[in-house]
């Protein structure tokens, strides 16, 4: 079954399971019924008839397929030339790398795939590089989804899908053997279904409550060496705070800290004359201003303790390389108290092509807004303004860190797919019915069995774009290797 014609009326408005009213797909017999437990996990079992759970293995490219490279190239039309080609190299390193710059490639694949028709609010890009470490304002160091920029409402299927594969494509890289490759994929969804079906017991403010600590993240992991290794990467993430930023991104000139310039990936506004970029001064400041005014009134009280001193465009990433994305540098009690905020552009999510527009008009508020129920805790920073461009504000280092994916063997991969199934599964139980989607899924292997088919072989279509689009690279300029 397609998605496309169902998502066009369904998803929108009438949908099984809307995050924007929590309205199930049984309350339409009878607005007044609040149904029961029962009654919702029967209701998710039900759906397996439209949509049977091992359909989710069948997938093949469509014939009308568009072209990878096509879809991708039109991505760029709107971002800043000169960091185009950036985006390029870095999606040539890998086809890992290739597939963290495709999700709009992806989004399409996904919108020609059965659903169940229940409702999550979706991450977009949960491949397993988007999920890391980061500090709750408690100063607790936590383990959830880290990257919104494509999120929307939309069926917990194509997460999940996103995910699964990005394990093969990541275990293909890393040269483990099928049977290895095979097993990680696998538990990543037997470990979302059987999470989801601990959530579907659970009441509802201890499933909001939720969520991953430190404690918690080595608890999961099997061997001594694992918990050694990740107890280094947890050490880590705790120096990575804005003084550290201070050392590695600024530099001294006339007693004050200033950005430095370490084009093409690091250009301070002082430089950023003739690049096409209409920014000033007094652009910036407004921008400030209207970003403060999202926040709450304990936040803005805050940020009235820091001055801003200096501003740049700053790359990150893959796919979102040649959106528009800067950092500001603010100065607390004196220059030794920094703070860093990134402003990152926002563009409509790449599954608005399938689903519909978001309900939000602006774009930074969409990316905040599914941050905020997707996530267990969330940046005390994290706000939006509206301006000729869209933007969501954060902040940019905050005990931040991530599982170096490259350095991961057979074992280490199988324990990160458990976490991140179930860092997935919360993330949707806080948004959808996790009673329903467990009733779906049941307690048996026949789902996972399919989503790891579909997640080989996606990973065998990846493998194909990512080599047509290296047969382009020599009409498409692209940068140095390292930029």
């Amino acid at each position: 079954m397609s998605v496309a014609p169902f998502c066009k009326g369904g998803l929108r408005g009438g949908s099984s399971l809307g995050v924007r009213n929590f309205s199930h797909g049984y309350k339409r017999m009878n607005s007044n019924h609040h149904p029961s437990v029962d009654e919702r996990r029967d209701y998710g079992k039900s759906l397996r008839k439209q949509s049977p759970r091992s359909s989710h293995g069948d997938w093949q490219p469509a014939a009308d397929r568009p072209d990878p490279v096509e879809l991708l190239e039109e991505q760029n039309k709107d971002r800043v030339p000169w960091l185009v080609p950036v985006r390029r190299s870095r999606m040539m390193a890998s086809p890992f790398s290739f597939y963290r710059g495709a999700a709009r490639v992806m989004a399409h694949d996904l919108s020609t795939t059965p659903v169940s028709g229940l409702n999550v609010q979706a991450c977009g890009d949960a491949h397993l590089a988007n999920f890391g470490f980061y500090a709750s304002p408690e100063r607790q160091l936590l383990f959830d989804i880290n990257d919104f920029d494509e999120t929307l409402e939309g069926p917990w299927e194509w997460d999940l899908e996103r995910l699964a594969a990005s394990f093969v494509i990541a275990a293909r890289h890393n040269e483990l053997n099928p049977k290895a490759i095979r097993r990680a994929a696998g538990k990543v969804v037997q470990h979302y279904r059987e999470s989801m079906g601990a959530f579907a017991k659970m009441r509802t403010l201890d499933i909001w409550y939720a969520s991953m600590n430190e404690q918690e993240f080595l608890a999961t992991l099997e061997s001594d060496r694992m918990r050694k290794r990740a107890k280094k990467t947890l050490a880590k993430a705790k120096t990575k705070d804005s003084l550290q930023a201070l050392d590695r991104l600024t530099e001294e000139s006339d007693g004050n800290y200033v950005i430095r310039h370490e084009p093409p990936l690091l250009v301070p506004l002082r430089e950023l004359d003739g690049s096409g970029m209409a920014i000033d001064e007094q652009l910036i400041h407004q921008s400030f201003l209207d970003y403060k005014s999202s926040l709450s009134a304990d936040c803005r009280v805050l940020l009235d303790r820091y001055q801003p001193k200096d501003f740049a465009v700053k790359v990150v990433g893959v796919g979102s390389v040649g959106t528009r994305c800067f950092i500001l540098l603010l100065e607390g009690r004196d220059r030794d108290d920094p703070l860093f905020l990134q402003m990152k552009e926002a563009v409509d999510s790449v599954l608005a092509e399938y689903l519909g527009p978001s309900p939000y008009e602006n774009q930074g508020q969409r990316v905040v807004e599914g941050q905020r129920l997707m996530q267990s805790n969330n940046d005390i920073f994290l706000g939006w303004q509206l301006s000729r461009h869209q933007y969501y504000w954060r902040q940019l280092r905050d005990w931040k860190g991530s599982v170096n994916i490259e350095h991961l063997d057979a074992d280490d991969l199988t324990s990160y797919a458990r976490l991140c199934g179930w860092t997935l599964a919360h993330a949707h139980a806080r948004t959808g019915d996790p009673v329903a989607i467990a009733g779906y899924l049941g307690n048996s292997a026949t789902f996972d069995d399919a989503m790891t088919e579909f997640a080989e072989r996606y990973a065998d279509q990846n493998q194909r774009d990512y080599e047509a689009f290296l047969a382009e690279a020599g009409r498409l300029e692209a940068a140095p290797a390292g930029s």
